[in-house]
C-alpha cells in the first residue's frame, strides 16, 4: 500500500473556529429568488456531477461505462460579489477565514453538494465559504436564485424521493432548512444537534433524518476529551410538519452494546433498500456500525483494517473522521466503505461484514452508487479522480481526472445533447 505522506497539524487551522462559534448570531437569512424561466419538456440523460471543493466548479461525467467527462460547471459565477459582501462584514470575514483554516485544510469551501432540478435544467448547490444554496443555470451557467442559510456555513444536503425539495444543513446554527428545489423558497426547517451533516430521506420521504458531527475543529481528540465535542444526535423530523419527531442518542446505544471507546459523532450513513437497518461511521473509527432501526439498537460492530502508514496522532485526521463514505448496492448485499486517512476503498459483504480487496485510493471522501447500480463510486480528493470499483468483484472499473479535491458526487440528469456553457 502506498504509504501516506505526513499531513499538516490542525492545531494551527483550528484556532479559531471555537471562539468564532461563539460569536454565531443565529436568525433566519433573507431569501433570493428569481423564478426559474418557463420550459419546455425535453429528454434527459443520467449522469453524475462531482464537486470539486477547492476549484468552486462541478464536473459532469457518464453514470456508468467508462464514467467520461462531459463538461464542467463554474457553481461560483457571482465570487466577486459574495466576497465583497464577505470583506465588508468582520463576522463573515471571522467565519469566512475560519472555515478556509480549519475544514477547508488551508483552502475555501466553495461546493459541498450538488443535485439536479427534476426537469435537469439547473444544477443546486450546497457552498460552504459563501454560506448558502444556490441554483445554477445548466444552459447558461448563470444563477437563478439564491438561498443564504442561517449562520455562517452550509453544509450536505439530501433531495426528496419526488426531486422536488432539498434539505441543507446549516452547520454553525444548528439549523436544517428544507427549499423548494426550483424556487428556492423555504418550506421549512427545524433544529438539530451541533454542527448538523449528513440529512436522508426515508419512508417515502415523509420523514428527513439529520446526523449531527458536533464540534471537529479542535484538537480536543483525545478519547478522554471526547465531552468537549457538543450534542451529537441524530434528530428525525416530519416532512408534512418539519416538526421533530424523535431523537436518537447513538451514544446510549453504543454503550449498550459494549462500544463505549466509540465516538457517537455519526457521519456518513445509509439504510438498506426496505428501510429496516442503518450502516454509518463515527469520527475516528475505521469501521462501520449496525443498527436495528426497529429495535432501536446497534446490532453489529465491523473494525477494518488500518493502514499502517496512517499516523496514530487524531489531530492530523481531517475533521475528526478516519473514514468518510458509504454507498449500498441496489440489492441490499454490498456496502462500499472509503476508508479516508487509510488510503483505500472496500466493498464488504453486508452479510458477514467481511471487507474485500483494499482498493487503494488517495483521501477518498464520498461513496456513491453508479446509474446501473453495478459499480460504487468514490471520490479520491487526494488524486483529483474518481474511481469506480465493481460491487460484483470489489475491484477497480475505471478512474477519471477531475478537479480541484473531489468531495460530494452525486446523479443527476441533464437535457439529451446538453453542452457546457461558456467558461466565465
Amino acid at each position: 500500500m502506498t504509504p501516506v505522506p505526513p499531513r499538516p497539524s490542525r492545531s494551527r487551522r483550528r484556532a479559531g473556529l471555537a471562539v468564532l462559534a461563539a460569536l454565531a448570531l443565529v436568525a433566519p437569512a433573507p431569501l433570493v429568488t428569481a423564478p426559474a424561466p418557463a420550459t419546455a419538456a425535453v429528454a434527459l440523460q443520467e449522469v453524475m456531477f462531482v464537486g470539486n471543493n477547492w476549484d468552486g466548479t462541478a464536473d459532469v461525467i457518464r453514470s456508468r461505462g467508462d464514467y467520461a467527462r462531459l463538461g464542467r460547471i463554474n457553481v461560483i459565477p457571482d465570487r466577486a460579489a459574495r466576497l465583497r459582501e464577505i470583506y465588508l462584514n468582520p463576522i463573515k470575514l471571522a467565519f469566512f477565514l475560519g472555515i478556509r483554516q480549519g475544514p477547508g485544510e488551508g483552502h475555501d469551501q466553495l461546493i459541498d453538494d450538488m443535485y439536479t432540478t427534476p426537469d435537469g435544467t439547473a444544477l443546486v448547490v450546497s457552498r460552504p465559504s459563501f454560506a448558502d444554496v444556490v441554483s445554477i443555470d445548466l444552459a447558461t451557467g448563470a444563477l437563478r436564485w439564491r438561498f443564504p442559510v442561517s449562520g455562517y456555513r452550509a453544509d450536505h444536503m439530501a433531495v426528496s424521493p419526488d426531486g422536488t425539495r432539498v434539505a441543507v444543513s446549516a452547520s454553525t446554527s444548528n439549523t436544517v432548512h428544507v427549499l423548494d428545489i426550483r424556487t428556492g423558497a423555504q418550506l421549512g426547517s427545524f433544529g438539530a444537534g451541533d454542527k448538523p451533516h449528513e440529512n436522508i430521506y426515508t419512508d417515502g420521504g415523509t420523514r428527513l433524518w439529520n446526523m449531527s458531527i458536533g464540534e471537529v475543529n479542535t484538537d480536543l481528540d483525545a478519547p478522554w476529551l471526547d465531552w468537549t465535542k457538543g450534542d451529537r444526535r441524530i434528530t428525525v423530523a416530519d416532512t408534512s410538519t418539519y416538526q421533530v419527531v424523535k431523537v436518537i442518542d447513538m451514544r446510549d446505544r453504543l454503550d449498550a452494546a459494549g462500544r463505549r471507546d466509540l465516538s457517537d459523532a455519526v457521519r456518513p450513513a445509509v439504510f438498506t433498500p426496505d428501510g429496516s437497518r442503518l450502516y454509518f461511521q463515527v469520527s475516528f473509527f475505521n469501521g462501520v456500525v449496525e443498527y436495528d432501526v426497529a429495535t432501536d439498537r446497534v446490532t453489529r460492530v465491523a473494525t477494518l483494517p488500518k493502514n499502517p502508514a496512517t499516523s496514530e496522532d487524531r489531530t492530523t485526521w481531517v475533521n475528526d473522521s478516519r473514514h468518510h463514505g458509504l454507498s449500498m448496492s441496489p440489492d441490499g448485499t454490498r456496502i462500499c466503505v472509503a476508508g479516508t486517512m487509510d488510503d483505500y476503498a472496500t466493498v464488504m459483504d453486508r452479510a458477514t461484514l467481511r471487507e474485500g480487496p483494499l482498493v487503494s485510493a488517495s483521501k477518498p471522501y464520498w461513496a456513491t452508487v453508479s446509474g446501473d447500480g453495478r459499480d460504487c463510486v468514490i471520490s479520491e480528493s487526494g488524486a483529483d479522480q474518481v474511481t469506480a470499483i465493481s460491487f460484483a468483484t470489489g475491484q477497480k472499473v475505471a478512474s477519471v481526472p477531475v478537479g480541484d479535491h473531489p468531495q460530494r458526487v452525486r446523479i443527476g440528469h441533464i437535457p439529451e445533447g446538453w453542452t457546457p456553457p461558456a467558461a466565465g
